[in-house]
């Protein structure tokens, strides 16, 4: 999922360098739901493997 943000972010830097704004607003904010979404799976993912290594 990190790897899809990071695509999404190069698209939207290479759209805004070549004055597409709307693909660059867009691309940015997919990115940006990305990232959010990878971190709430890595802190869901950390909880559950202490929880289940102290069980």
């Amino acid at each position: 999922m990190l790897q899809y943000a990071l695509i999404f972010l190069i698209v939207a830097i290479v759209a805004g360098v070549l004055g597409f704004g709307g693909i660059a607003g867009a691309s940015a904010g997919i990115a940006k739901i990305l990232f959010f979404l990878f971190l709430l799976f890595l802190v869901i993912s950390l909880v559950m493997h202490l929880v289940r290594g102290r069980a």
